[in-house]
C-alpha cells in the first residue's frame, strides 16, 4: 500500500472512531457526577471509584505508554533498516495496529467502568501535559520558521538536534496520558479532544516517513487546538472563549505562519484578517477584555525561552 493511501485510511479510521463513541451512550448515560468544586477540579469522572475502575485505567494507560516507547526506540535503534525505503515501513504498521487496540481498549474500559486518571491526578496535570506539547513544537520548529515574524532561527538552533532525537518519547507521553486521563465521555468538547488524539497518535504512528515531517500536516495539527480549545469553552459557557481563539491565533500569526513558505501578502492579510476579527469580538465583549489576548502567548513564549536557556546551558555544559 502507498504512503498516501494509508495516511488518508488512519485519517478515516480516526473519523469513524471518533463517530463510533457515540454508541457507548447507552452504558455511561446513567453515570451522576458530584458537583463542581471549582479550579483544578475534573468534573467527568464516576463519584464511586473502586480498585477495580482505578487498577483498569492505569494497568490500561501503563500497557499504552510502553508499546508507544518501546515502538519508537526499537525503530530509532533499527532506523537504518529502511533509511533508503521512501513508503511506509513494518513500524508504522505495528503502531498503527496498536493505536486502534488501545482505542478499542479504551472503549471497553469506558463503558464497563467509566473511570479515568482524572479520578486521581487534578485537571491542570492533563492542560500543563499539552501546553509543553505545544511549547516544544514552537523549540523544534524555532531553527525553521523562527519565534517572532520569522526572527530568531538561529537562537535554538544548538539544541535541535537534541529536541528531534528525544521529542517523540515526550510527546508519547503528553498524548497516551491526555488520552487515558479522560474516559470517552460525549460532550462536543470531549469528542473533538478525542479526535485530536486520534490524529497526534497518527503523527506518532508515521514516524520515519514524510508523512511526519510534512509542515501543513504539522501545521494543521498546531492550529486544531485553536479550535478544540474554543469548542471546549463555548461548550463549558465559559464566556472568555476569545482568550483562547485570539490567544492561539496571536500565536498563528507571530510564528507558526512563517514556516509555510507564503508571500507577504498572504501573512498581511491573515494578520489583517485576524485583527479584524478580534476587534469585532471585543467591540461587543468589552475592549477592558482584550489584554486577555496576550495570556497565552506570554505563557508560551515565555516557557520556550525558559525551556530552551535550560537545554542550551545543558548543551554547552555537555560540550565543555
Amino acid at each position: 500500500m502507498s504512503l498516501n493511501r494509508a495516511f488518508f485510511l488512519a485519517l478515516l479510521a480516526a473519523v469513524l472512531a471518533t463517530a463510533s463513541l457515540l454508541s457507548l451512550r447507552p452504558f455511561i448515560q446513567g453515570v451522576g457526577f458530584a458537583p463542581d468544586q471549582g479550579f483544578n477540579w475534573y468534573y467527568w469522572k464516576r463519584p464511586d471509584p473502586t480498585f477495580w475502575s482505578r487498577a483498569s485505567v492505569w494497568t490500561a494507560y501503563l500497557a499504552h505508554q510502553m508499546f508507544l516507547w518501546g515502538a519508537i526506540f526499537w525503530a530509532k535503534k533499527n532506523r537504518d533498516r529502511w533509511r533508503d525505503r521512501a513508503g511506509i515501513h513494518p513500524i508504522n504498521w505495528i503502531m498503527l495496529a496498536g493505536t486502534a487496540g488501545f482505542v478499542a481498549l479504551h472503549y471497553l474500559q469506558t463503558a464497563v467502568f467509566y473511570d479515568g486518571l482524572g479520578q486521581d491526578l487534578p485537571v491542570f496535570a492533563s492542560q500543563a501535559s499539552v501546553i509543553l506539547l505545544l511549547v516544544v513544537v514552537l523549540l523544534l520548529e524555532a531553527p525553521r520558521r523562527g519565534l517572532f515574524l520569522g526572527a530568531g532561527k538561529g537562537w535554538f538552533a544548538p539544541i535541535r538536534q537534541t529536541l528531534i532525537a528525544t521529542h517523540g518519547y515526550y510527546f508519547a507521553w503528553a498524548t497516551t496520558f491526555t488520552f487515558w486521563y479522560h474516559p470517552m465521555e460525549l460532550t462536543g468538547g470531549h469528542l473533538l479532544g478525542f479526535f485530536y488524539m486520534f490524529l497526534l497518535f497518527i503523527q506518532a504512528a508515521f514516524i520515519f516517513t514524510r508523512i511526519h515531517t510534512n509542515r501543513i500536516w504539522t501545521f494543521v495539527l498546531e492550529l486544531s487546538v485553536v479550535v478544540h480549545a474554543v469548542v471546549v469553552a463555548w461548550v463549558a459557557g465559559q464566556e472568555f472563549w476569545p482568550m483562547f481563539a485570539f490567544g492561539f491565533l496571536f500565536i498563528l500569526v507571530m510564528t507558526q505562519m512563517h514556516g509555510l513558505g507564503l508571500s507577504q501578502r498572504t501573512r498581511w492579510s491573515i494578520t489583517a484578517l485576524v485583527a479584524a476579527a478580534a476587534a469585532a469580538v471585543y467591540s461587543q465583549r468589552g475592549w477592558e477584555y482584550v489584554t486577555e489576548i496576550i495570556r497565552i502567548p506570554a505563557i508560551d513564549y515565555a516557557l520556550v525561552f525558559a525551556i530552551g536557556g535550560i537545554l542550551l546551558l545543558v548543551n554547552r555544559l555537555r560540550k565543555n
